[in-house]
């Protein structure tokens, strides 16, 4: 596994990303730490329609991220597209690998923004899964809290957070910033802490 080395978005790129998320009537909120290397959460988690967000966002705003994503989506030439969109492939069927691999990535990496969905999934589930505490604690790098409210058509960036190491804690006090952030569909957003 290797950080994307994709160049940033370019002015057409820049200019589709505005004017996507501009004709949709959003906005975006929020700034970016000026870090090197840190992990972006995104949550709820809810549709398909999140990573087409995420993609203008990027965009709009020249940003250079990597995320993961199931092997499965990497083959063919879907697979080259979600490479250059920056796309590293996991096995889900090792999660505590990926973990340790993603650290090691960010160990070796001079610059890597990450960017994952806490509850891993669209479907309806209880818990967020945990991987994304786990990299950053590992590889000592701060989380930001990005989020799409789809009912108030804002995407962007709240806090920085720094995991402390208790991890229940950690997890409820992220949760509480997003209270009142509704999805796609809100019916599938989490509803506790952890799992």
């Amino acid at each position: 596994m290797s950080a994307s080395t994709q160049p940033r978005p370019g002015f057409i790129k820049r200019l589709v990303g505005k004017t996507f998320l501009g004709v949709l009537g959003w906005k975006v909120e929020g700034s970016l730490p000026d870090l090197k290397k840190y992990i972006i959460i995104g949550a709820p988690h809810t549709s398909n329609w999140d990573f087409v967000f995420y993609i203008a966002l990027v965009w709009s705003l020249g940003l250079r991220t990597n995320f993961l994503g199931k092997h499965t989506l990497f083959k063919g030439p879907l697979g080259w597209w979600m490479r250059r969109q920056g796309g590293l492939p996991v096995e889900r069927s090792t999660p505590h690998g990926a973990v340790e691999q993603v650290v090691k990535l960010f160990d070796q990496s001079d610059e890597l923004v990450l960017v994952m969905a806490p509850e891993g999934t669209r479907k309806f589930t209880r818990h967020w899964r945990t991987g994304f505490y786990h990299i950053a604690a590992g590889a000592k790098v701060p989380i930001v809290l990005g989020y799409a409210d789809f009912t108030k058509k804002v995407v962007g960036f709240g806090p920085l957070f720094w995991p402390t190491g208790d991890l229940d804690a950690d997890i409820a006090t992220m949760q509480v910033f997003y209270k009142g952030v509704r999805g796609k569909r809100p019916e599938l957003g989490s509803t506790v802490a952890v799992k």
